[in-house]
């Protein structure tokens, strides 16, 4: 094969590469939700919200993400981002939720990040977790719509819902929901639950801890005391010893005189 054909097959695969990542470079750059592990059925679980930058001259620099109406979450924790401000929107429910005992009437409707020394810079991406739950039992996924803003004042809406099989053009963050587990917590246990458990166990604990070293300390003062008995008894008896032998000896210099 001449040098001149390797060059054109060369430039003709340069050209099919750049296609395929023009084609695919805007589907796949949207904000978008992935659980850390599993999203299960009636159970908690923590999203990440991925936010890339899809311009070459602005910063990302605000992400608004609203949460399901048909399916309010009753926790919502985000996690604090360094350089970014978090502010949490809450609505009272048409509709109370009842969860764990307690009756609840509100429930987060949105959270907003805002830059605040950090942004998105071009080329780069950003991840928001957020600890949510109890996730809904009658649904097999959730629709987050985000809103994203550079600073050149431009506004991206990603709030379209999928319908069928093709993707829209701004398509609205999805979270797919898996198979309700036995302990209805899916891939996060509930926080204030784990909470919970932790300060109990952490009690016993440290109770536990305390009647050990109690114990252990009685254990050494009987032993120290028993030893200091023992030593003094040993003294006194060497003592007696000594003088006893001393009383012979002179009982016999006494006798020979």
């Amino acid at each position: 094969m001449s040098a001149t054909n390797v060059s054109r097959i060369a430039i003709a695969a340069g050209v099919a590469a750049s296609t395929v990542l023009l084609l695919a470079g805007p589907a796949a750059a949207h904000v978008s939700v992935q659980p850390q592990g599993e999203a299960a059925k009636g159970g908690y679980a923590t999203l990440n919200f991925k936010v890339p930058n899809e311009r070459d001259q602005a910063s990302t620099v605000k992400l608004e993400v609203n949460f399901p109406a048909d399916h309010p979450l009753s926790s919502v924790t985000p996690e604090a981002v360094p350089g970014w401000k978090i502010a949490i929107t809450k609505g009272e429910l048409d509709k109370p939720l009842e969860v764990h005992g307690r009756k609840i009437t509100e429930a987060v409707t949105k959270v907003t990040w805002t830059a605040d020394g950090s942004k998105i810079a071009p080329g780069y991406f950003q991840q928001f977790p957020v600890s949510v739950g109890q996730l809904p039992e009658d649904a097999d996924q959730l629709v987050f719509k985000a809103i994203q803003t550079y600073d050149n004042k431009e506004v991206v809406r990603w709030i379209e819902e999928p319908k069928g099989g093709e993707e829209p053009d701004s398509p609205a963050p999805v979270l797919k929901l898996t198979a309700a587990t036995e302990d209805h917590h899916g891939g996060a246990a509930d926080p204030a639950g784990d909470d919970d458990h932790k300060a109990d166990d952490q009690a016993a604990s440290t109770e536990g801890d305390k009647g050990d070293k109690k114990e252990t300390h009685a254990a050494s003062s009987s032993s120290s005391s028993s030893d200091t008995t023992a030593r003094t008894l040993g003294i006194i008896g060497i003592l007696i010893g000594i003088a006893g032998v001393a009383f012979g000896v002179l009982a016999g210099r006494r006798r020979t005189a």
